[in-house]
């Protein structure tokens, strides 16, 4: 079984959306397709196919999260210090632009770009791991390299 690093703070919100995929999510929609059987004839009944259809899409996630929950090697990024490692949030400046930004680096179940969460297996991600305050990097993008200076490792 392949082990899936994630930190307590995902371990939370895995748990967290499981739990109302279990007790809101799937009681709405088993309610939503008794709601449309009632509506009669199944095979013209677009009500019924949307609903069987989110059925799937909320029984095929609770499976992936409970699936991630199952292999989780939980990380305690309190525990940690030093060079960039699972669980360190790292800012860093472009060297070009000089714009700052900041990432925690992440397994993929907790990746989100949008929320400053960065996967450990990106090749960002990758160049950060053992690099530390003042280092450069360099990180193939699709439109050509980047270059990035680490400003501050923290672990919090």
């Amino acid at each position: 079984m392949d082990r899936i690093f994630i930190t307590k703070k995902g371990v939370t919100e895995i748990e967290d959306e499981l739990k109302k995929l279990i007790s809101t999510d799937r009681r709405q929609i088993i309610k939503a397709i008794a709601d449309a059987r009632a509506l009669g004839d199944l095979s013209e009944n677009a009500e019924y196919h949307s609903a069987k259809e989110k059925q799937g899409l909320i029984e095929a996630r609770i499976s992936y999260l409970k699936n991630i929950l199952a292999k989780a090697e939980i990380i305690d990024v309190s525990l940690l210090n030093g060079s960039i490692k699972f669980g360190a949030t790292v800012s860093l400046e472009d060297e070009e632009s000089g714009e700052e930004v900041t990432y925690q680096i992440v397994g993929e179940p907790e990746a989100n770009l949008e929320k400053g969460k960065l996967n450990v297996r990106t090749a960002m991600g990758r160049a950060l791991i053992g690099k530390d305050e003042g280092d450069s990097i360099t990180v193939q993008a699709p439109n050509g390299e980047r270059y990035y200076t680490v400003l501050k490792v923290s672990y919090t």
